[in-house]
């Protein structure tokens, strides 16, 4: 199997003033395409800096890292949009849906800001069926359940079919029950699609679920199998 992810030796530091802060430090793992991985750490070992490294919302400062064979960390800020919009789905704690706009609208966004309008609707419709939200295609997000808002989140994820979905927390502000559901759900969208999973989390119950933990501490790489 290919991998999906090849990231070598990946350093992030944030300078504020005079002071350097190193948020990452020599990190190098692969991840295969179809993998379901978790991402642990304690609070500021440096799980959100790799995150936004992975998703392409930012760049290394020294290391390579290649998503679905494409060089990402010498690519200018355009350019990482396009990546981003093209190969990667996120999935939030928090869903960051819009307010106003209806469930479909809502899961067209990125195909939207992919320029591509063939077939937009059609893609939303089949990811809103696929996380088994037919029924509320044209509900706003303040007439949907917790679970239905992230449901919805995850369709919007996948509708690019991209080559990776990063998932922060994704049931973090859900009960026990409605989280098990989606895990499930996350879980079953792999297996049926293969879609590549990196979720983000500090809860060992849902790091059980996937196939390999990746541990960071202090900035470093402390485990990846």
């Amino acid at each position: 199997m290919s991998n999906v992810i090849e990231a070598r030796n990946l350093c992030k530091i944030y300078k504020m003033g005079a002071v350097e802060v190193q948020a990452l430090c020599g990190v190098s793992f692969d991840i295969k395409r179809g993998e379901v991985i978790a991402i642990m750490g304690p609070s500021g070992s440096g799980k959100s800096t790799l995150m936004n490294m992975l998703g392409c919302l930012d760049r290394p400062t020294s290391g390579e890292y290649t998503l679905d064979g494409e060089q990402v960390a010498s690519l200018n800020d355009d350019q990482l949009a396009g990546i981003r919009n093209r190969k990667v789905g996120f999935v939030f704690q928090s869903f960051n849906l819009l307010s106003r706009q209806t469930a479909i609208t809502n899961v067209e966004l990125p195909l939207r800001y992919s320029g591509n309008p063939e077939g937009r609707r059609e893609r939303a419709i089949e990811a809103l069926k696929a996380v088994g939200l037919e029924d509320r295609m044209t509900h706003r997000p303040y007439e949907l359940s917790g679970g239905q808002q992230q449901r919805v989140a995850i369709a919007r994820a996948i509708v690019n079919n991209p080559a990776i979905v990063m998932a922060d927390e994704p049931t973090g502000n859900l009960d026990s029950k409605v989280g098990r559901e989606i895990m499930t759900l996350l879980l079953h969208l792999n297996k049926e699609y293969g879609t590549t999973l990196i979720i983000v989390t500090h809860d060992p119950t849902i790091a059980e679920q996937t196939r390999r933990v990746i541990r960071l501490r202090d900035g470093a790489l402390e485990s990846a199998s």
